[in-house]
């Protein structure tokens, strides 16, 4: 009789303890990761939800939930829980810091990921491994014909050359003004053009050379070949995750494995995943899948 009492208790315990660790589990809430609404973003966003997912929590993506402020605010009201950042967006249009005399990417990142933390309760836990930067980038026929691996090797074609590029990139002061200023080439003419019509005329050869995204699908799909920004003068873009502190605090384990996603992407392999996403049309979370599976982070 003793026995049986004492294993009904034992059971009862046994029980209660897996109920308080169901119901612990239960608590976390379902992991909210925002998105700005284009490529990279989507597949960023996606594999952050599914790594998670494959570790036991529930996760949703609001794709495209709007740009950097957006987003940013929705991070610090806890209507979002993660989304990923760009070092120099967060420099620039978040902290609107003064900018340095030279745009040093470890600067960068320290200097944003301190006033983030100290401004508003956010922590930078995680560096991908990429930049998203501007960038200059002329036809690879033209660079390998004239020996151009970076800026300063174009400073004598500059004055004969045409640019196209979008409005905001040539009259931003960390833009086509800051090229000008560190380098000390003008082009020969500028024009401005909406980005998707950029990649046109360089391939028509209505201009020689367009400002560009380093991550861009087209700089591979229109054979183009981007010039190293040799001198610092364009800020850099480091694609980092953002959560709240008091959230890191809560779920520490949480953060330990979104910590499996640093350094794992560099910049080519981005634009790897961005040419699947514009040129092939394959969907954001099919490829945030296949690269989690080619890198074993999660079960196929």
């Amino acid at each position: 009789m003793h026995k049986v009492a004492a294993l009904i208790v034992g059971s009862l315990v046994l029980v209660s303890f897996l109920s308080g660790c169901i119901s612990e589990k239960e608590e976390v809430p379902t992991i909210v990761i925002g998105s700005k609404p284009f490529n990279e973003q989507y597949i960023l966003a996606h594999m952050i939800a599914l790594l998670l997912e494959n570790n036991g929590y529930k996760a949703e993506v609001k794709e495209g939930l709007g740009g950097t402020l957006v987003n940013y605010e929705a991070l610090k009201k806890g209507q979002i829980h993660i989304y990923v950042e760009y070092t120099g967006t967060a420099y620039n249009n978040i902290l609107k810091l003064d900018p340095p005399e030279n745009w040093d990417p470890d600067y960068v990142y320290e200097k944003s990921k301190e006033e983030m933390l100290s401004r508003d309760g956010i922590l930078t836990v995680v560096k991908l491994g990429f930049r998203d930067d501007y960038a200059i980038a002329v036809k690879k026929e033209f660079a390998e014909k004239n020996g151009l691996q970076k800026l300063s090797d174009l400073a004598p074609y500059a004055p004969k050359m045409v640019l196209g590029t979008d409005p905001e990139f040539a009259t931003r002061p960390d833009g086509l003004p800051r090229i000008k200023e560190v380098y000390g080439f003008t082009f020969g003419d500028v024009k401005q053009m909406e980005p998707t019509l950029m990649y046109e005329a360089i391939k028509n050869d209505q201009v020689d050379a367009i400002s560009a995204y380093t991550t861009d699908a087209r700089v591979d799909l229109f054979d183009l070949k981007i010039l190293e920004d040799d001198k610092g003068a364009l800020p850099p873009y480091d694609a980092v995750i953002l959560v709240k502190k008091d959230f890191a605090d809560k779920y520490p384990e949480i953060i330990e494995i979104l910590k499996k996603l640093e350094g794992l992407i560099d910049t080519n392999t981005m634009r790897l995943l961005n040419y699947k996403y514009d040129v092939e049309k394959k969907d954001a979370r099919e490829i945030a899948k296949e690269f989690l599976v080619e890198k074993g982070l999660i079960s196929g």
